[in-house]
């Protein structure tokens, strides 16, 4: 019974010390982690002192506590592991959608600078066709009035040609009479033969004058005839060589048509894909950079928590093996006493 009496005595006095020392040391890592808390401003580990400082009060709280501060270092640990492999995915999504970005956007100014060339150079020559147009419609007008002009004249040749032809045959037909007449053997033939002179000579001035004036419109005729038939040669060259270059860059021009629309079709496609592009990368964008706090910021606050508490774990580790060394030290002191008194 003194030996039961003396375990008791023992216990009780080992408890009492122990719980002594074991609340200065709670309330020193409460206040570790309180001052962790405020200088991260973290919510998270203020909750845990809230929870320590209730571990305080419960049948072993250096275990209660130390399980409390473990599991928070593990769960920080974790989401610090899962911030680094959602920064790696970010970094990728972010570098492949930027790269995406940039070549979409790249071919897309390549595409525009396509369709604006070939739709320039289909305007000039639309704009060359109409000039062309224009000239041969020009021309076209020039040939008829040449044509009419000739023909106009033709038929005033052929109008005075057959006059002077006729005159000048009435002058010969005149002519022939009156030689005929004077050179017969008749006295009263004779004796006007100086008056006949007079009015032959006349005659064959005027017939002189028909015949010159009837070759001077036939020289003149052919040579209108071999100007107009030279300039409608030149023109038919001329017409033709035009309506050439109107169908060759009339079907350049179609074909570059052709181009601005299909590359313009193609250019919408890749609008499309920059579009859904723009809108990925606006998402991630606003998932990975979009943060008041940045992954380098959220990682060093991290860490500093995760260092506090182990470093509060650490105090703790360190009491209890102590507090357990003292505890055993002071109940084999107790008891030798106890012993040595009841001898």
């Amino acid at each position: 019974s003194v030996e039961y009496g003396s375990a008791s005595l023992l216990q009780v006095a080992t408890r009492s010390q122990l719980s002594s020392f074991t609340d200065l040391k709670s309330f020193e890592v409460v206040h570790m982690v309180r001052d962790l808390a405020r200088k991260e401003g973290s919510t998270m580990l203020s909750q845990l002192a809230q929870r320590v400082a209730s571990a305080m009060h419960s049948r072993d709280p250096f275990a209660k506590i130390k399980g409390l501060i473990s599991d928070m270092i593990a769960k920080m640990e974790e989401e610090k592991a899962a911030d680094a492999t959602k920064k790696d995915y970010c970094d990728k999504e972010l570098s492949e959608s930027t790269a995406k970005k940039a070549e979409k956007t790249a071919e897309i100014e390549k595409l525009s600078t396509q369709i604006d060339k070939s739709a320039s150079r289909s305007a000039q020559l639309k704009e060359e066709v109409s000039q062309l147009q224009n000239e041969l419609s020009a021309l076209a007008s020039a040939q008829a009035s040449m044509d009419q002009i000739r023909s106009q004249e033709h038929e005033a040749f052929v109008k005075n040609k057959a006059d002077l032809d006729q005159g000048l045959e009435g002058i010969k037909t005149a002519l022939k009479v009156l030689n005929e007449y004077y050179a017969s053997k008749d006295k009263a033939h004779t004796a006007a033969s100086g008056a006949s002179s007079g009015i032959i000579g006349l005659l064959e001035v005027c017939e002189s004058d028909f015949a010159k004036s009837s070759a001077e419109i036939a020289s003149a005729e052919e040579t209108a005839a071999a100007d107009h038939e030279r300039e409608t040669k030149e023109n038919d060259v001329e017409r033709v060589a035009k309506e050439k270059d109107v169908e060759y860059k009339g079907k350049e021009s179609a074909t570059l048509d052709k181009t601005v629309s299909e590359v313009t079709s193609d250019r919408s496609g890749v609008q499309a894909q920059l579009d859904a592009v723009l809108e990925y990368l606006s998402k991630i964008e606003e998932e990975c950079i979009a943060k008041a706090e940045t992954y380098v910021d959220r990682t060093a606050h991290r860490e500093s928590e995760i260092a506090g508490l182990k470093e509060a774990l650490q105090v703790l580790e360190s009491e209890t093996a102590f507090v357990q060394r003292r505890a055993s030290h002071r109940k084999g002191a107790l008891r030798g006493h106890i012993l040595s008194s009841t001898v």
